[in-house]
Order: C-alpha cells, then structure tokens, then sequence
C-alpha cells in the first residue's frame, strides 16, 4: 500500500489540516501519516488560539515517520512560524523526500490569519524549492507574486512567475470569484487549465487542504501531476456536491461521500 505523510496543523472540528487530510488520504487509497505542527482551538465560524509544537518535537515527528513506514508522498499545510518551516525543509532534505505537495496556507476560511508574515518569505525560500507543485489561492498567490489577480490572464501570469522564481509546479486555484473554480496549473513553463463548475454550496471549510492531500495521494500512487491534479479535483467536486451542512459558518465537506463499507451505513432501527 502507498503511504502519504501530513505536515499540518489540526483542526479541532476537523474540516481542514491534520483531520482533512487523514480523511482525504484514506478516501484516496493511500496510508496517511501525520505529523502535527500547531494545535487550533477551531470551528466553522473561526479560530480562538494556535499552539505551535516545538521545532524539536516536530522534529522528532518527522523523524520516526522516515525512520519507520516512510512516505511516498508529504503534503505540507499550515505552518506558522519560521522555525518549524526550516526544520521541515532541514529533514525532507536529509531523507530526500519525493512527491511533496506544500498548500501555503495563510489565511483560514474564517478570515483568521495561519502564518506570522515574517514566515512567508520563508516557507517560499525554503519549502517551494523542494515541491513538486505548491498550490495557493488567488490572495496567496497575490502576496507570493506582488500580481493582482482580476483575470484568467493575471492567474497565468502569477502562475508562472511563481513557478520561475522557486523552480517549482503551481497549481493556482480559482475559486476566489475570478472564473468558475477552474485553476490554472504552470509546470516547466507549460500552461495547463483544468475547468471547473462552480458547485453553490457555502461550506467550504478545508477545501484548500483537502485538494492538496488528493493531489499528494495521486502522486503516491504513481500519477503524473496533470493526472493527480484532475483526479484530485474530480474527488473535491463529489466531496463539495454531497452537501454536508454541519456548523454555524462555512462547514466542511463530506469526505466520506465515496464510501461504501458496510460499517459506514446508519442505523435504521
């Protein structure tokens, strides 16, 4: 069985980060791992307070993954301060990772700020280099490309100068009101769109983590990237069309929506 390691952090009502990913990885056939960088106290309408591990005892996290089952993907999320991003780049580069998926998580979709601003230049300079695709969003994508994004255009244009500064893959994902979620993938200078149809359903919460998990799944098991990008996306569109409505805001997806096991049917007594 192919395995997928998460670098996140969790996610107390379990939508997005650690939870997300898990959920995502298992629905996609792989064996997740994890390995948790800050603990959120979270719900659907926001987050009350983060606490970051130790470098340390991420450290330690990484390390018994490697050391033991060892991944044939790692998905990177949020990640708050500087210090965690390097220990992170430090051991992916001692254990040569492959098939590293980094989502540069900055804001939640709640609107509360992930990362320290200090930390962006950071995970840029550090962690983009070493991915096989990173995928921001329209606002990320504008801090990391100094581009305002109004067009399909602008999208290709950030893409691309993203991807030229840190010799990396971009995913850039348009479901900040540019198009119809259609994203824009720029990968050795080749420009590829996967369209998309706007799915109406408010409940968006992890959206962003579970794409980048799916993607990591799909490069596990062998897919090349424009086939784990359209097989991540088919799986976010079952996941967002199911319509799960749990919370009082923006709730999340049901991950589960593919699955059949006899253990998942409700009671009907």
């Amino acid at each position: 069985m192919k395995t997928a390691l998460s670098i996140a952090g969790s996610d107390s009502c379990g939508g997005a980060g650690i939870q997300a990913d898990i959920k995502t990885m298992t629905m996609n056939g792989v064996y997740a791992m994890s390995a948790i960088t800050a603990l959120t106290a979270q719900n659907t309408t926001g987050v009350r307070s983060i606490l970051d591990v130790t470098p340390d005892f991420l450290k330690d996290q990484i390390d018994m993954v490697f050391e033991d089952i060892g991944p044939d993907a790692v998905k990177i999320g949020m990640v708050s301060n500087s210090e965690l991003i390097k220990t992170i780049a430090d051991r992916l580069r001692f254990y040569k990772a492959k098939n590293i998926v980094t989502d540069p998580v900055m804001i939640a979709t709640s609107s509360a700020k992930l990362i320290k601003t200090e930390a962006i230049e950071t995970l840029a300079n550090e962690l983009f280099p070493l991915s096989a695709v990173i995928t921001p969003n329209i606002p990320e994508a504008e801090v990391l490309s100094s581009v305002t994004i109004e067009t399909c255009e602008d999208m290709e244009k950030a893409a691309k100068l993203i991807s030229d500064r840190y010799g990396c893959a971009v995913l850039l994902k348009g479901g900040h009101n540019v198009n119809d979620a259609s994203d824009v993938l720029c990968s050795d200078g080749k420009i590829t769109w996967f369209k998309g149809e706007r799915i109406e359903n408010p409940n968006t919460h992890g959206t962003g983590c579970t794409l980048s998990s799916a993607i990591a799944s799909n490069l596990a098991k062998g897919y090349g990237l424009e086939n784990a990008v359209s097989k991540a996306k088919e799986y976010i569109c079952g996941a967002l069309s199911a319509m799960l409505d749990l919370g009082e805001g923006s709730g999340p997806m049901k991950h589960s929506f593919d699955l059949c096991s006899r253990f998942s049917e409700e009671n009907t007594d």
